[in-house]
């Protein structure tokens, strides 16, 4: 069993940044790939950013890269997001999540969900 903690959500201005961070327990932290998503209200989960076991290969979704970058510490068992330039249209609850079978984009691959970190942006 893999137990996921988010932190770091809040309200911004547009144009600033926030650093999410996601501490895992109950598992080896190196032992699984580690995926950021936010859903909004009324719409889908959507894919931000995964990374690989040992942090070497990353995947961003197009809406955020070059603003977002995925990073771990696997030595602090904790995987963190770094969102700059922030948008109106980034507000949403953010949640990071762990799979077992490595780094995927797909949300119905990850096994263990954290509660979610509500990140608000403001115009």
């Amino acid at each position: 069993q893999v137990q996921l903690v988010e932190s770091g959500g809040g309200l911004v201005q547009a144009g600033g940044s926030l650093r999410l961070s996601c501490v895992a327990s109950g598992r080896p932290f190196s032992g699984y790939a580690m995926g950021w998503f936010r859903q909004a209200p009324g719409k889908e989960r959507e894919f931000l950013a995964a990374i690989s076991r040992s942090g070497d290969r990353t995947f961003y979704a197009d809406s955020v890269k070059g603003r977002f970058t995925i990073s771990r510490e696997n030595d602090k068992n904790t995987v963190y997001l770094q969102m700059n330039s922030l948008k109106p249209e980034d507000t949403a609850v953010y949640y990071c999540a762990a799979d077992l079978s490595g780094i995927t984009r797909n949300a119905w691959e990850y096994h263990y969900w954290g509660q979610g970190t509500q990140v608000t942006v403001s115009s």
